[in-house]
């Protein structure tokens, strides 16, 4: 009989350990891990939330404060409504007002609509957008002052070429600057003529984005040029147009350049005074900054109130 081997068989061999799951790892050091990947990311968003705070909230806030207060003798006390009252008692409050109304329907029925018809001109061109694009933004990219001298040169009585044209087709010249009844008119040309680079580009991307089937269809089913832009092209760019309707008026709103440079703000009777003139007359000609705050609080709430009721009234329209 054979005697029992001693080297124990697989069966009995002691069979290793499974390993140990992981514990959890320290939330400290999953952040830590975080932080140094996107450490980049958060250096320019600081940047970018300084800059916002020093550049448009602390001047926001400053504005706010500035239209309570009273500064007389180096010494500032809180005036209540007093700024308020006193810029709506000034004669050129609603003057100014009617006047920035105007310029902003004048600048919509223009520079709303004249961007959108280049536009649509530009895209019938299968060759040479390239140069028809950087001819219309070219206004743009021109300084603002040079744009306005530039005009300014065009409608003098004298020697302007606006004049000069008139009088070659037997037309009444005209007094562009110094008739209170088109002064505004002139204004409102110019400043089209500099913004709407800008906009017939954005015009021109969206009609880009619109599937040809569509006018085809439109074509089979006999539509012509006018019924395809109101049943096609207006329905499919919807957005973009409510977009730059919100901040056209937003933008018309502010005007100041262009009146300022032209006609020296106030215009002749006062033709072309906007809230923004005043707000600067108050602040750097009557040296009383808490009625040019008073002012720009007034602006700002305007114009807040109308951003409301339209991002209101198209979430309405959506649902």
């Amino acid at each position: 009989m054979s005697a029992p081997s001693l080297t124990p068989s697989k069966a009995d061999a002691p069979r290793p350990a499974p390993p140990s799951a992981p514990g959890p790892r320290p939330a400290g050091g999953r952040f830590a891990k975080s932080l140094r990947r996107n450490l980049t990311a958060h250096g320019f968003l600081i940047g970018a939330v300084l800059c916002f705070a020093l550049f448009s909230w602390y001047p926001m806030v400053r504005e706010f404060v500035l239209a309570f207060q009273k500064t007389e003798g180096g010494q500032t006390t809180w005036a209540g409504l007093d700024n308020l009252a006193t810029v709506v008692n000034d004669p050129a409050f609603w003057q100014a007002w009617r006047n920035t109304l105007l310029f902003t329907v004048l600048a919509l029925v223009f520079g709303f609509a004249v961007p959108f018809v280049v536009a649509l001109v530009i895209n019938e061109f299968h060759h040479g957008q390239g140069y028809l694009r950087l001819l219309v933004y070219l206004p743009v990219m021109l300084p603002p002052v040079a744009a306005v001298l530039l005009f300014k040169y065009l409608y003098d009585p004298g020697y302007g070429l606006l004049n000069e044209l008139f009088r070659f087709l037997h037309l009444p010249e005209q007094q562009w600057l110094q008739d209170p009844d088109i002064s505004m008119l002139a204004v409102v040309i110019a400043s089209t003529w500099m913004n709407m680079g800008g906009a017939a580009l954005i015009y021109l991307a969206a009609l880009q984005g619109i599937p040809g089937e569509l006018y085809e269809a439109a074509e089979l089913d006999g539509a012509g040029l006018l019924r395809k832009i109101w049943h096609v092209t207006i329905p499919q760019t919807r957005l973009i147009l409510s977009l730059m309707l919100l901040m056209q008026v937003i933008a018309t709103m502010q005007v100041f350049v262009e009146p300022f440079l032209l006609t020296g703000g106030a215009g002749p009777e006062g033709s072309t005074t906007t809230v923004v003139y005043l707000i600067y007359q108050y602040a750097f000609n009557f040296n009383d900054y808490g009625a040019a705050a008073a002012l720009g609080l007034l602006l700002l709430v305007l114009l807040a109130g109308f951003s409301a009721a339209y991002v209101k009234l198209s979430r309405a329209e959506d649902e």
